[in-house]
């Protein structure tokens, strides 16, 4: 408590003034919490002196409110850039930055995981026994609305779901298989929950696993964006999949079922492709406060159909059907913000947000993505 009091004097805090008339005063409480490590054992005593803000009330004490609230890939960015410029950050709140994600700091990077919100989560939903698996997702099984099946615990099924959400954080390799069944949530079946579970069986067998973060001297920033057309049984919808890199570091990734049906491969990589583009764009500014520019960002595709949509105009006049809000990503390549490049499908990095793999496919990309087993 004589720590917090000391920092509050060192950094100015406040400043005792004259109490205005007619004005609520805000009290003060203290809260005390116990920091653990991943093994659950107190390292810490923490305490904190925090405004009673909840006894002041709308309309009387303030008019409006503003929480600024950091994106998940903007924090990333920032470790990212401390690889790259080999500086150790001070002062962060991972806790609520990262949804309980554990950050290391060490001489070859910064190691993020979630290993003991992973551990919580298999107690609180009894899968802490029996077998793992090495893939989240079984390539032999299709999902579907599965009408005729059997239903199951609704209240349960979307805990198990929210819970998984989170751990995405840091566990960008069970993406596409969360968001997969997290479509089956108002009426979920017996085959939603196997599905479920097998994700879970998943992280038993990866509990240890999460992101790393490399020091180097490679800062460029690149893009790869796939789709599986038409993967979707119900409505035969595709799934668009990509994943953006500062150097050898993740620092964002998506997997969404497209909004319209394609009607061809080449429109549905050219979809995906233009949701990479926007994500890019958006890390440009974001880097340009890091003093960062980047000319002609590259995008990586497997399909030449595609890319020649976004680089010839004469492909460009044969698909007006596609939703013009897509072709902007031609504007970007003709205005040189984006070049868009072949990429061999062994080596496409987003098929993993798109469509389930076997184990050895799953097993490379993982390692390449930069999940791997953190001590």
């Amino acid at each position: 408590m004589q720590e917090e009091l000391n920092q509050f004097e060192r950094n100015d805090v406040w400043e005792l003034v004259p109490c205005p008339p007619s004005q609520t005063i805000i009290g003060t409480k203290w809260v005390f919490r116990n920091k653990l490590d991943d093994q659950g054992n107190i390292v810490r005593n923490k305490a904190r002196l925090v405004a009673q803000c909840y006894c002041q009330e709308e309309g009387i004490d303030y008019d409006e409110t503003f929480a600024p609230i950091a994106r998940l890939e903007a924090i990333r960015i920032l470790l990212a850039y401390s690889c790259f410029k080999n500086f150790k950050l001070y002062q962060m709140d991972v806790k609520s930055a990262f949804l309980n994600v554990q950050i290391k700091q060490c001489q070859e990077g910064i190691y993020i995981s979630q290993s003991k919100y992973t551990k919580e989560l298999l107690k609180k939903f009894g899968i802490e026994e029996g077998r793992t698996v090495s893939t989240p997702m079984a390539t032999n099984v299709k999902i579907d609305k599965d009408e005729k099946g059997k239903s199951v615990d609704e209240s349960k099924y979307r805990g198990m779901i929210g819970g998984l959400l989170y751990l995405t954080a840091s566990r960008p390799d069970i993406l596409h298989a969360v968001c997969l069944c997290a479509r089956f949530q108002s009426n979920p079946k017996e085959s939603h929950m196997s599905a479920v579970k097998r994700i879970f069986r998943y992280l038993k067998d990866t509990i240890q696993y999460g992101l790393f973060y490399p020091k180097n001297e490679n800062f460029s920033l690149k893009g790869y964006s796939d789709s599986d057309y038409a993967g979707n049984i119900d409505d035969r919808k595709s799934t668009s999949g990509s994943c953006q890199f500062l150097g050898d570091c993740l620092v964002s990734w998506f997997s969404k079922k497209q909004n319209c049906v394609s009607l061809s491969t080449a429109e549905a990589e050219y979809i995906s492709a233009a949701f990479c583009c926007t994500q890019l764009l958006w890390m440009k500014q974001i880097l340009a406060d890091y003093k960062c520019s980047f000319e002609s960002v590259p995008i990586f595709c497997d399909n030449i159909s595609a890319i020649n949509i976004a680089q010839n105009p004469v492909h460009h006049n044969r698909t007006k059907h596609i939703e013009i809000r897509h072709h902007f990503l031609r504007d970007c390549v003709s205005k040189r913000k984006i070049e868009i490049s072949f990429v061999p499908s062994q080596d496409q990095l987003a098929d993993i947000f798109t469509k389930p793999l076997t184990s050895e496919t799953f097993a490379s990309i993982r390692a390449r993505l930069g999940i791997m087993h953190i001590e």
